[in-house]
């Protein structure tokens, strides 16, 4: 198996508002987004997260070579418990998983 991070050209995570995170991956190429599409699901992710699959949504964007989630952020942002204000630390675990 692969590392994620290792196998497309960027993950990268941000705020989609105070109280939603967007994980882009950008494969690079069609072979790369094929086997993304088939490995990364919405359940790895919210796993990843430790929240409910059914709070996970997930776009594919095949022209682009892009795979897309948006899912609750931790915490909301700004608030004490909130670790990451801009949400770009989530794309680190995302790439870390195994492909």
């Amino acid at each position: 198996m692969s590392r994620l991070g290792d196998m497309v050209l960027k993950v990268r995570s941000k705020n989609a508002g105070p109280f939603w995170l967007t994980v882009d991956i950008f494969c690079g190429t069609p072979d790369a987004y094929a086997q993304v599409c088939a490995s990364v699901t919405g359940d790895r992710v919210a796993a990843l997260f430790k929240v409910s699959p059914d709070t996970v949504d997930r776009y594919e964007m095949a022209s682009l070579n892009v795979v897309k989630f948006s899912l609750p952020r931790p915490a909301v942002q700004g608030t004490r418990e909130d670790r990451d204000m801009h949400g770009a630390s989530f794309a680190a675990l995302v790439a870390e998983l195994d492909v």
